[in-house]
């Protein structure tokens, strides 16, 4: 693992308004006499991390940024059994956004592995955990991804490379209702992303965190009937939530290799981790139905 060179975190509120701040700064620039070019330049988010997106970037395998990862051993932690970080080896552009995702019932860290380097090189640090037990129910593995992202950002090597205001939960199956539970309880997470998530809980109306809920069509083991779906719906509707349902698709989909996934986990953390709205094109309006989405639905716009 190469040396961590210190960076001085940036610093930021403890949750920052998340419409219209864009607009509003434009607007009080052009009241001020600017011209067209300072207000574009201000809108820009300072947040931005690497080049303006396209869909063939963000449908690739790799992002822009070269990565590096590091092992946790479970022997080193005791709230969650340890994981493997990826992050991005360059810090010229300032310090990252943190994702943290869980696995499901049973499995190992091992069927997320896959959105390690993906999310990574895409500009976000990223700890793909083991749970304390195979068997931890959705609650369990809530608190265990808020504790892997409390290491990242006090405890771990890269830890001045993260921007510990913007922090994010994923997670498969009982790991998805895990990422819903870590975002009812601490709503100064950024973004949530339930992946074919699984819960005994179906009204998550408590929670102000920015979610984009998962489902698969042909998901047997948490039907979107009554997971997703639900799981959607009981999100309040002033919040900005979507649900994407994969055509075709098992419950197993996410855990390996999705270009549906990635595609748009990618473009739901870098709009609201990275308040990046270079990314709203493709969220808003709402993908149509295809070979690889069999529903959308959303709160557009996002701006």
């Amino acid at each position: 693992m190469q040396p961590v060179p210190a960076i001085t975190p940036e610093p930021l509120p403890t949750r920052r308004p998340r419409r219209g701040l864009r607009w509003a700064l434009a607007l009080a620039l052009v009241s001020a006499g600017l011209g067209p070019a300072s207000v574009a330049h201000a809108a820009a988010s300072p947040y931005e991390r690497g080049p303006a997106p396209t869909v063939t970037s963000i449908e690739a395998s790799r992002g822009a940024f070269a990565i590096a990862q590091s092992t946790v051993a479970a022997s080193s932690v005791s709230d969650f059994r340890g994981g493997t970080i990826y992050y991005p080896t360059s810090t010229a552009e300032g310090t990252f956004g943190a994702v943290a995702i869980s696995p499901g019932y049973t499995a190992t860290q091992s069927s997320v592995a896959w959105l390690g380097p993906r999310l990574a090189s895409q500009g976000f640090v990223v700890i793909t955990i083991d749970t304390l037990s195979r068997y931890d129910q959705p609650a369990s593995r809530g608190t265990q991804l808020l504790a892997a992202l409390d290491y990242l950002t006090n405890t771990s090597s890269v830890r001045t490379r993260i921007d510990r205001n913007r922090l994010a939960v994923m997670g498969h199956s009982m790991g998805g209702g895990g990422s819903l539970s870590a975002a009812n309880s601490r709503p100064q997470l950024q973004a949530a992303i339930p992946l074919t998530g699984w819960h005994t809980v179906k009204n998550w109306s408590g929670v102000r965190v920015p979610t984009l809920v998962v489902g698969a069509e042909n998901d047997s083991v948490a039907p979107v009937s009554s997971h997703s779906e639900p799981f959607y719906a009981s999100l309040p509707s002033t919040l900005d939530k979507a649900y994407l349902e994969l055509n075709n698709a098992s419950h197993s989909a996410p855990t390996s290799t999705n270009v549906t996934v990635a595609k748009y986990s990618i473009s739901w953390l870098k709009r609201f981790v990275d308040d990046d709205t270079r990314y709203d094109q493709f969220l808003c309006p709402a993908p149509p139905p295809s070979t690889t989405i069999q529903e959308y639905r959303d709160t557009c716009p996002h701006s």
